[in-house]
């Protein structure tokens, strides 16, 4: 068994939800380390483990918030439902994500095999993250209007070392919307970019068969290890947003883009 691709599952699986980035890590380490990546299909495979343990995660929420988004197209007296707010987030979010993501997909993917920039995202995260000590607590709920504001901040998290999470757990707090919805609403956005971005990525593969055939031995492992270790995250960082203890892990990232940058300018690699 390549004992590579169960730690690259892991490295996905935590690194995914956790707000430190792991387009961030995973750029440092084929940078600084030489890890070979795998092939695409395996990070398509490592994505589609992380997109299911979200939606096993928040499986009630999604079924409870779709039903009264549909219902409410049907019926105008269901439109005062959370689900009808949160729908229209998503879906408002979710368009604004991508134009970013388009717009900015190419100088991001450069941006990618360049230490420093990485390394700057990386510091930019972890400002932004513990400047959560200093936003007080939200008590509000998620509006359509609050799409707008959270896709945004999701857009910009495509360039490599600003955490996706972290930047849209930080708008929708700054927004005014209670811990407790903007860990849920971060989430469920996070769902359809995914997909949308995998589904994009698999047009490059050539084929199902293609992709079958690219896969590299034992990748179910893999597969699996992102799955766990990505609900394991899950329930982690639920907990320490509600705690308002997130900005841990902007130390981290401030520490560890500090040294990019550093090794980045001193040539000493």
């Amino acid at each position: 068994m390549d004992y590579r691709l169960v730690f690259l599952g892991l490295v996905q699986g935590l690194t995914e939800f956790l707000p430190v980035s792991s387009s961030g890590h995973l750029a440092l380490a084929q940078i600084f380390l030489g890890l070979e990546m795998p092939p695409l299909s395996y990070d398509l495979v490592l994505h589609g483990a992380t997109m299911a343990a979200t939606i096993l995660f928040f499986f009630n929420d999604i079924i409870k918030l779709l039903g009264e988004w549909v219902s409410g197209l049907f019926y105008k007296d269901k439109r005062g439902r959370t689900g009808w707010h949160v729908g229209w987030a998503v879906f408002i979010g979710t368009i604004v994500t991508g134009a970013i993501g388009m717009a900015i997909k190419d100088f991001a993917e450069e941006a990618m095999m360049n230490s420093l920039m990485v390394g700057l995202g990386l510091v930019f995260t972890g400002l932004v993250l513990i400047s959560s000590r200093f936003i007080r607590k939200g008590l509000g709920s998620v509006s359509p209007f609050d799409g707008i504001l959270v896709g945004i901040a999701q857009g910009i998290a495509v360039m490599p070392g600003i955490s996706r999470s972290g930047m849209t757990m930080m708008a929708g707090t700054a927004a005014g919307i209670s811990r407790e919805e903007v860990f849920r609403f971060s989430f469920l956005l996070s769902i359809p970019a995914i997909l949308g971005a995998t589904l994009l990525q698999a047009k490059e593969v050539g084929g199902l068969d293609a992709f079958h055939a690219s896969l590299p031995q034992g990748w179910y492992i893999g597969a699996a290890a992102a799955f766990a270790s990505g609900l394991v995250s899950l329930f982690v960082l639920k907990k320490l947003v509600i705690a308002s203890k997130w900005w841990f892990f902007g130390i981290y990232c401030l520490a560890l883009g500090s040294l990019s940058v550093i090794i980045s300018f001193l040539g000493v690699w």
